[in-house]
């Protein structure tokens, strides 16, 4: 019985050993693909990254630039209405010169008031 008994025993431990060995590669393997797959997670987060900083960048580039072309077509705006404001009143001031003289004497009485009350 005792030789029965070694023999299993001997197949046995050799049977963990193989099992044991095998794992210990099949833990290689996962540890070399777990950071085959850190590492190219790791890049493809870099690039996302770098992409949504270089989206952001242009968004904001071209909202400042038509910030930039609003203002523009606002003071070309306001310019225009000006002139047309100054040449209408050259033309009120040409139909009507003693209005206009009036209209400038209480303006600067305004004017005057509103400086000296400070």
């Amino acid at each position: 019985m005792s030789a029965d008994t070694g023999g299993v025993s001997g197949t046995s431990h050799d049977n963990l050993a193989k099992d044991l060995s095998s794992l210990r590669q099949d833990m290689a393997k996962m540890q070399e693909i777990l950071s085959k797959f850190v590492s190219e997670a790791g890049g493809q987060a870099a690039r996302t990254a770098r992409n949504v900083g270089h989206s952001v960048a242009s968004q904001v580039g071209s909202t400042a630039s038509g910030l930039a072309s609003t203002g523009s077509d606002m003071a070309a705006s306001a310019t225009q209405q000006l002139k047309t404001f100054t040449n209408e009143f050259e033309d009120i001031a040409r139909k009507n010169p003693l209005g206009a003289l009036a209209g400038a004497l209480v303006l600067g009485i305004v004017i005057g008031l509103i400086v000296r009350g400070r």
